[in-house]
């Protein structure tokens, strides 16, 4: 009877503990490694944006949010397998080493300091900070016209402080909250320039409310290589990689970047080689 007891105790403990394994199971993170019909990837964009990532009413939309719905196709996910999560500049590398998203596509520029922290996949666009002035403004022509000039920028942004320091020591430099408040002073005449990278640049230009009103001064100050960053040692940098070379070779990536840039005029850069980054 001893034995029997103890028997059953044990069958009951094994029991609950492969209950308890399988529960541990059903609510681990998606690896991002594939999709059997009912998983999820979480992947972290911008939500503000326009252009690039930005959350509407109908949804998400942008050329990252594109490029990540394409990638996230080859991996495995329909567009409705996604999970779309906000990740601010700011907050980029800790969202990966946390595990909060599984790739992050986010105006991400690669630099020696982030990938020492991350793994990148890409790049998948040539970015280049550069200015977007009125458009019937004549008067700025290089970026040295910029001097005595109003150069806006967002508060903790270095591009205006780039361009004062390297190339327009004379400018008013004009720190703002937001893009969107940089714009209102370019429509209003209170600034005379906005500046940080062109994709961002195009992305505002071309809204519906300000078509035809900016334009870009096509300066390409800057390299910006935008890469979808990875945990550190992650496999998905590779099959990434794959996945971008694909949306190169069969048409997606111009695409995606007609669809988002276009009305800006924005000329953009060829499609970078992956793996290849630009300094």
């Amino acid at each position: 009877m001893k034995l029997r007891k103890v028997t059953a105790a044990s069958a009951v403990v094994l029991a609950l503990a492969v209950t308890a394994t399988a529960c541990g199971s059903d609510d681990k993170k998606d690896s991002g490694s594939s999709s059997s019909g009912g998983g999820k990837i979480t992947v972290g964009i911008k939500f503000d944006q326009p252009g690039i990532g930005q959350k509407t009413p109908q949804g998400y939309a942008g050329f990252d949010v594109d490029v990540a719905t394409y990638v996230a196709g080859k991996l495995g996910y329909k567009p409705d397998q996604i999970e779309w999560k906000e990740t601010k500049s700011a907050d980029r590398e800790n969202a990966l080493s946390r595990g909060d998203v599984d790739f992050i596509a986010a105006s991400y520029s690669i630099t020696p300091e982030r990938q020492q922290k991350v793994d990148f996949a890409g790049p998948y666009l040539l970015a280049h900070q550069d200015v977007l002035i009125r458009a019937d403004d004549t008067t700025i022509k290089s970026p040295s016209d910029l001097n005595s000039k109003k150069l806006c920028s967002v508060t903790g942004s270095t591009s205006a402080q780039n361009v004062h320091d390297k190339l327009a020591p004379k400018a008013q430099l004009q720190n703002l909250p937001t893009y969107s408040a940089c714009l209102t002073g370019l429509q209003n005449k209170a600034i005379d320039a906005l500046t940080t990278d062109d994709s961002i640049l195009a992305g505002y230009a071309s809204q519906a409310a300000f078509k035809d009103k900016f334009k870009l001064g096509g300066f390409k100050m800057t390299n910006e290589n935008y890469g979808i960053g990875v945990k550190k040692g992650s496999d998905l940098k590779a099959k990434i990689n794959t996945a971008l070379e694909a949306m190169v070779s069969d048409g997606s990536w111009q695409k995606a970047v007609d669809k988002n840039f276009g009305p800006a005029k924005y000329k953009n850069e060829p499609a970078p080689k992956i793996g290849n980054i630009v300094s």
